[in-house]
């Protein structure tokens, strides 16, 4: 697993939201005033995931009103993320890399052990995207629960 570190060029990438349309990093990037927060989140549904992404539902004005834009990441399908967004109303982008290859650029992919299985899957981790492409910060293997109220204070939201 590379990780990008402050300062790196972030990866560009166009996904489907949940509604299956091409969302582009550099379209949010442009229409966001200060930047774009890009998490990654590793199964729509589950509870940490739904806390963080509730967390950034509650805090999506304050995150906005300092420039900037959030979208969430995962490998779940088109389908999965939907009844997410949809279940917990979530109103910024979720976007399907059902086949890794965004998570794998962020070095947001790699090995993991839960309950004592091993296996490849998609770490909690975020990224600050500036303006320009290039990353404010890239934080790994996050804490679902206060990590947003710990990005709005480094973000001035």
């Amino acid at each position: 697993m590379t990780r990008l570190q402050t300062g790196d060029a972030a990866p560009d990438f166009t996904l489907p939201d949940t509604d299956g349309a091409a969302v582009s990093l550099a379209a949010v990037r442009a229409a966001a005033d200060k930047g774009v927060v890009v998490y990654f989140y590793p199964k729509a549904g589950t509870p940490g995931c739904t806390t963080e992404a509730c967390d950034f539902r509650d805090n999506l004005a304050s995150l906005a009103g300092a420039g900037y834009a959030v979208v969430g990441v995962s490998a779940d399908p088109v389908e999965a993320i939907r009844a997410f967004a949809e279940a917990e109303h979530l109103t910024f982008p979720l976007l399907s890399d059902a086949d890794h290859a965004v998570a794998d650029a962020y070095g947001a992919w790699g090995p993991k052990t839960i309950d004592g299985r091993a296996f490849d899957g998609v770490h909690r981790c975020t990224f600050v995207v500036e303006r320009d492409g290039t990353l404010r910060s890239a934080e790994y293997d996050v804490e679902a629960t206060g990590h947003v109220a710990a990005l709005r204070a480094a973000l001035g939201a």
